[in-house]
């Protein structure tokens, strides 16, 4: 005896879900939290250059890679909010490693600048990390 699949698209209650979740991303704190994503994502990402710390290769790597990543995944929230929310919790992870990176990648950083810099963008990304996933959880309610 064969089963067969359906798919979502054929799902009925597909309809109600797509709406449900645009207009939890047009909510002015989901924009909100799009755009503080997006730029502290960006913000991230260049700082070796902003605060000065680009001679601990390292670090600037890790920086501008961390960065980027963080940028793409809220660029992800902004466009495709029903398929990436479940997503939130990685810039979380991303702001955690934001915040010991210099002491995990560079042992013991050189100025107060770089920590600073580094403590005040990850607390920003678990911020937005929190925010993303208490959307989510009221948009699943």
């Amino acid at each position: 005896m064969a089963t067969q699949h359906s798919r979502i698209e054929q799902h009925p209650d597909i309809m109600e879900l797509r709406t449900r979740y645009a207009q939890a991303s047009a909510r002015p704190i989901a924009q909100a939290t799009e755009g503080l994503g997006l730029l502290t994502g960006l913000y991230l990402a260049i700082s070796p250059w902003v605060v000065g710390f680009n001679t601990s290769t390292t670090l600037t790597v890790s920086n501008l890679v961390t960065g980027l990543a963080l940028a793409i995944l809220a660029l992800g929230f902004g466009s495709a909010y029903e398929r990436t929310y479940g997503m939130g919790w990685v810039a979380g992870v991303i702001g955690v490693w934001t915040i010991i990176s210099p002491w995990v990648v560079s042992g013991a950083p050189t100025t107060a600048g770089v920590i600073v810099s580094n403590v005040i963008t990850g607390a920003v990304a678990v911020l937005l990390s929190l925010v993303t996933a208490t959307m989510a959880r009221t948009e699943r309610v």
